[in-house]
């Protein structure tokens, strides 16, 4: 059935159509009553006189009406106008994320930000007690006001097992219904566990999330085949590449986040999209302060200075302070300050002073052991290990002094010296040091 245009159910006026699949039409159409623009999807006339198709119909238009998030795709309205059963929907302009897809990858601040308002939009849903079990790019609209989840017709209520008249069908075959030992979703984004017929839940979604996120962090499909045969062959017995063997410049923490999304048992995935979106932001944040997208680390020979027992530091901040703060009207007093070392028995490596001139970031290390982070306030009288700075080397601050950076095990990484979590930057085979701009470039 093809609704033409000017055509009417209830008050709504067709006015093009959108687009068709196995199990709904979408038109753009007109709101007579409150004058405004929605989209109206109506059960194929081939599956009008199904009891099955109708019961899908009804239940996807139950699930949407107990969602209500920014990122989920609202039902405004469900009617019937003679044999056709339709539902109104929030119209939505722009590219489905396939569409986007199709074009390639997507940087690494727009794959964040979308992952983390699908996985959000996920979490709304899980927490009504809904899975989706279609996640996909397909099913996902990037519109100017954000991401919009599309798409609950093989949504499943979340709890003990529902009886056999509540089936429902794939959008890809008319007759596909979600009993045990039965394929229900989009194959290269199904878990293991929907490809074997087991029983679905919340966590088959953050696998779809994770396939999902590598496809847009790498333009690629994180399972392929040949076939379908070998494509659910590889779901079931192999990993992807890591994100980083395509995008060099994609953080360690989003490869660590996927692969986790996608592991084969659900009980090794993340356990709740809630997890997933806090993990994306936290990345989301540290590859905005300060972390450059381009690193070049100069190789040359790492020295280290050998002072041993108790060494007394005089650390003198004051005549470049008058450059650097133009604005003030008077110098800064000279700070002096005596360090001795955490223990006797260390050996004080690399050090340097923060931009204020108030804390002084250094490296000392055991007789025989490897070198560790420390930071002590030039006006306090102990000094405290960083977590993360295990092997540290040839530390330096950041412009607002919110982080230092340093080497260890070949690769360059920042931490807060107030502690929190250690960011991998890029690999540094032989660092010896670094600068940090004001505009972020290392």
């Amino acid at each position: 059935m093809t609704l033409a245009a000017g055509s009417r159910l209830g008050p709504y006026e067709i006015v093009a159509p959108i687009g068709a699949g196995g199990m709904g039409e979408v038109y753009k159409a007109r709101d007579t009553r409150l004058e405004r623009t929605v989209a109206v999807k109506v059960l194929p006339s081939d599956l009008t006189a199904s009891p099955e198709a109708r019961q899908r119909f009804e239940r996807e238009a139950k699930t949407v009406s107990q969602l209500s998030h920014p990122h989920i795709c609202a039902l405004y309205d469900v009617g019937r106008e003679g044999e056709t059963e339709y539902l109104v929907m929030e119209y939505l302009e722009g590219d489905t994320l396939e569409d986007r897809l199709a074009r390639g990858p997507l940087p690494l601040d727009q794959t964040l930000r979308h992952g983390v308002a699908i996985a959000e939009a996920l979490d709304a849903a899980h927490r009504r007690g809904i899975a989706h079990r279609d996640l996909k790019p397909g099913n996902v609209m990037l519109t100017k006001s954000g991401v919009k989840l599309l798409d609950f017709g093989l949504a499943k209520t979340l709890g003990p097992a529902r009886p056999a008249d509540s089936l429902t069908s794939a959008p890809t075959t008319a007759r596909n219904v979600t009993r045990e030992g039965t394929l229900v979703g989009t194959v290269p984004y199904m878990a293991p566990e929907q490809l074997e017929g087991k029983e679905a839940d919340s966590r088959t979604d953050i696998f779809a999330l994770g396939a999902t996120l590598y496809e847009m962090a790498t333009g690629r499909k994180a399972f392929s085949g040949s076939s379908q045969a070998s494509l659910m062959s590889a779901i079931l017995t192999s990993d992807p590449a890591p994100i980083s063997a395509t995008q060099k410049m994609s953080p360690p923490a989003l490869d660590r986040l996927v692969k986790t999304c996608l592991a084969k048992n659900p009980e090794d995935r993340w356990q709740s999209a809630h997890d997933v979106a806090g993990e994306l932001k936290w990345i989301g944040e540290g590859s905005q302060t300060g972390v450059p997208a381009p690193v070049i680390a100069r190789r040359r020979s790492r020295e280290r200075l050998a002072w041993t027992g108790f060494a007394i530091a005089t650390l003198i901040a004051a005549a470049f302070g008058v450059a650097y703060l133009r604005r003030s009207a008077h110098l800064l007093p000279a700070v002096r300050a005596l360090l001795p070392l955490p223990e006797t028995t260390m050996t004080l490596g690399e050090l340097a002073v923060s931009p204020d001139g108030t804390r002084l970031a250094f490296t000392v290390a055991k007789k025989g052991g490897l070198p560790a982070l420390w930071i002590r306030r030039l006006d306090g009288s102990s000094s405290q290990p960083v977590p993360g700075g295990e092997n540290a080397s040839f530390p330096f601050w950041s412009p607002d002094g919110r982080f230092v950076g340093f080497f260890t095990e070949e690769k360059l990484k920042r931490v807060s010296p107030d502690g929190g979590p250690t960011l991998t930057i890029c690999n540094a085979e032989r660092g010896a040091g670094g600068t940090w701009n004001r505009d972020g470039t290392i």
